[in-house]
């Protein structure tokens, strides 16, 4: 059975589009919690368009779960993340001028830099994970980095149409997860899951745990947040 952590992210989109106090991440965090998540996931970017240095300072005083700090592979985030020690750091590419993450790290590419991005962070007790494409190449790289655990990229499934195509993408995520449990790695998933598509995933075997963010926060903007986490709780404990 996966566990569900929640992206709270776009709640501090809300937030920047007038620069207000409103809404809060922290508050945010303690509902989805409340509802049953097992964990906060926020991305802390370069240009800091939503979540903000003391977002990250406040959530890490109030979060009662499980906190995963999203970052580029900078100096300056190894630094930000080993004064504030996130429960789990998740390594990702990052882009200015890209809207959302828009696929996965190429740690083939830069084996040596990941690896030396890794190892003060596991050195001082945070995970690592490594957000990747469901590549044979990038998995067998990235074990060699010795970060714990990886994420594997699911927007190729999500943007592929039902039917043969959606079922590729699944089989390939499937076969690449259990390549990595096979090298000792420690699997989870994210990008474009909602609650149309998310069930095969969670049923993977092995899944450890879903990153599950703008799909959470628009529903919750019709029914409330609290609802939306359990609806969603519901989806990824559901066999498939």
């Amino acid at each position: 059975m996966s566990k569900l952590c929640v992206n709270i992210d776009h709640v501090a989109t809300v937030r920047e589009a007038r620069k207000a106090a409103e809404p809060d991440p922290v508050q945010a965090a303690a509902i989805c919690e409340e509802a049953g998540a097992a964990g906060i996931t926020i991305h802390l970017r370069e240009d800091r368009r939503h979540i903000h240095d003391h977002d990250l300072e406040r959530l890490r005083a109030s979060v009662k779960t499980f906190l995963n700090l999203e970052m580029a592979a900078t100096p300056e985030m190894v630094r930000i993340a080993l004064m504030r020690r996130p429960d789990q750091v998740t390594l990702v590419p990052e882009k200015r001028e890209e809207i959302t993450t828009e696929g996965g790290l190429d740690v083939a590419a830069q084996e040596d830099h990941i690896r030396r991005t890794v190892q003060p962070l596991q050195e001082a007790g945070i995970p690592v994970s490594l957000f990747i494409n469901a590549d044979r190449k990038q998995i067998e790289a990235s074990a060699r980095t010795r970060a714990r655990l990886i994420e594997l990229h699911t927007g190729c499934y999500a943007n592929a149409p039902r039917g043969k195509q959606r079922d590729a993408e699944l089989r390939l995520l499937a076969e690449e997860a259990r390549h990595a449990q096979t090298l000792g790695i420690t699997v989870n998933a994210g990008h474009g899951l909602n609650y149309e598509n998310v069930v095969p995933v969670a049923a993977i075997e092995g899944m450890h745990e879903l990153n599950i963010g703008h799909s959470i926060i628009s529903r919750a903007v019709l029914v409330g947040l609290g609802r939306a986490v359990r609806e969603m709780l519901a989806l990824v404990r559901t066999e498939d």
